[in-house]
């Protein structure tokens, strides 16, 4: 019973040490571990934009407000964060970058 007891304080202890190291490697990075997690899920939705922006080429203008607003947070969330995390995502952030361009012109000259 104790060698049981025992394990799950060691494995508890490895758990607790790892996030430990986690937040320690984000704040020496300059990061707030807030930015840190919004970038993860802004980098989710940038596969989704990504993915919306390849398939329709024509938005109902419902549809791109909502993509114009979902852009607008992606773009926020990855300023946050030194762009060496995104380097990979980077084509993907130009496409979805050219996408919401061209919406804002669109929107810009129908006024």
């Amino acid at each position: 019973m104790s060698a049981i007891l025992l394990m799950i304080y060691l494995l508890s202890f490895i758990v607790f040490a790892l996030v430990a190291f986690a937040v320690m490697q984000i704040k020496l990075a300059g990061m707030k571990v807030k930015d840190f997690w919004g970038f993860i899920d802004a980098n989710q939705m940038l596969d989704k934009l990504y993915r919306f922006a390849k398939q329709y080429q024509n938005m109902s203008p419902q549809e791109q407000v909502i993509y114009l607003a979902e852009a607008e947070k992606i773009f926020n969330a990855f300023d946050k964060v030194p762009s060496e995390l995104w380097e990979e995502e980077y084509q993907k952030y130009r496409e979805v970058l050219k996408k919401y361009n061209d919406i804002k012109m669109i929107k810009w000259a129908s006024n």
